[in-house]
């Protein structure tokens, strides 16, 4: 879901899925410490190491559970719940799943100590997850360096390779976080770049349809202080039109901007047709190489220059018909649309000039650079061609 400041943000039921997750893993490695300590020696008791044992277990036990509860429900007030109350939490099963290994040697206790350093990297920034990791090394450094007595034979080797494992294991957990912000970043500005070509997308269809509204409805005013009151109905009735018709390609927008929008062979059909019905002339729709969906901005951008091209064709050279020819490539897709001379007095070929912003020519040639492609329009042997090629 996009904030204000374009940046993604998980929503509430997404948030509550990953708390619930997070959780049932923390549980997990709960359960998975008690009942392996509780099977490999020197077990749970009252006496000796089987006190220190009992009392470090459930002080790593009772440190995730309360990890878990601010998770799922928070409990302290402001930020403390997602960020430094976890923290301190972690740092506190970091000190006790260390001192466990030293006593028991056991496996469950460094799967502890291998998560909790795990979920520092990927759940906090830098700045409180690297204390945190050189908390774990100054720990289990202590016998490597000789600052406390070793209290196995081989607790040199085993210190020493837990040093090297979670330093792996913080890296990789550290690159995933770092992965996850890049992949969060390049969804704000997928989100921020959408919100440019929608707003680029209503701009010209506004601009194109309220400006041709004004000078009819400005042509009406005048006729009707000249007492010619049909012709001034007229330019009202043109105005009307001009406003249906910029409704119906708002919702074409907003339709191909959709995944669910038809493809782009069915909308140049669509687009011929309404040719024909204004026109009474043939608009033919030639489709050759393999075809595909291509992007909601790519479909767009041909859909809108096929329209401005039929469009000018119609004001531009009355009485012409139209061809348009759509080829797909393996690495790019072409758009062309030619129309011969008219035999009706009007300007030549169908010269694109109109103004509108973002119509016309100009706003064609727009769209292709956005998306890398080029445009070319002018005079042909057969009449005029406007030809678009676009990446695809």
């Amino acid at each position: 879901m996009p904030s204000r400041d374009g940046h993604v943000q998980a929503s509430p039921e997404s948030r509550r899925r990953n708390a619930i997750a997070g959780a049932c893993l923390r549980l997990a490695m709960i359960a998975m410490l008690v009942g392996g300590q509780a099977t490999s020696p020197p077990g749970f008791g009252l006496t000796g190491d089987r006190l220190a044992v009992t009392a470090l277990t459930a002080a790593i036990a009772v440190t995730l559970t309360l990890m878990v509860v601010i998770r799922l429900r928070p409990i302290l007030p402001g930020r403390w719940n997602d960020g430094p109350a976890e923290a301190v939490l972690i740092g506190l099963a970091l000190v006790a799943t260390i001192a466990l290994v030293m006593v028991s040697d056991s496996g469950p206790a460094v799967a502890v100590l291998m998560f909790c350093v795990g979920a520092a990297a990927v759940r906090h920034p830098l700045s409180r997850s690297l204390p945190l990791l050189l908390l774990a090394l100054a720990g289990l450094g202590s016998s490597v360096t000789g600052l406390l007595p070793p209290v196995a034979p081989d607790a040199y080797e085993r210190d020493l390779s837990l040093c090297v494992s979670i330093c792996v294991v913080f890296t990789v957990a550290y690159a995933i976080r770092q992965r996850r912000a890049a992949t969060t970043a390049q969804a704000g500005e997928a989100v921020l770049a959408e919100r440019a070509r929608i707003a680029r997308e209503i701009h010209d269809i506004l601009a194109h349809s309220l400006s041709a509204q004004i000078v009819h409805l400005e042509g009406a005013r005048l006729l009707l202080r000249a007492d010619r009151s049909q012709e001034a109905m007229d330019r009202v009735e043109r105005a009307r039109e001009l406003a249906k018709k910029g409704l119906e390609e708002a919702r074409r927008a907003v339709a191909a901007l959709r995944d669910d929008a038809q493809p782009l062979p069915a909308a140049l059909d669509a687009l011929a047709e309404e040719f024909r019905d204004a026109t009474g002339k043939e608009c033919a729709v030639v489709v050759s190489g393999f075809e595909r969906r291509l992007p909601p901005e790519t479909e767009l951008a041909m859909i809108r220059t096929a329209q401005e091209a039929v469009t000018n064709v119609r004001r531009h050279a009355p009485g012409s018909p139209a061809t348009v020819r759509l080829r797909f490539g393996d690495r790019e897709c072409e758009l062309e649309v030619v129309n011969p001379p008219s035999d009706v007095p009007g300007p030549a070929g169908g010269g694109y000039g109109t103004p509108g912003g973002g119509y016309g020519l100009m706003g064609m040639r727009e769209r292709a650079e956005l998306l890398g492609g080029t445009l070319e329009a002018g005079e042909a042997e057969s009449g005029f061609r406007v030809w678009l090629r676009v990446p695809a």
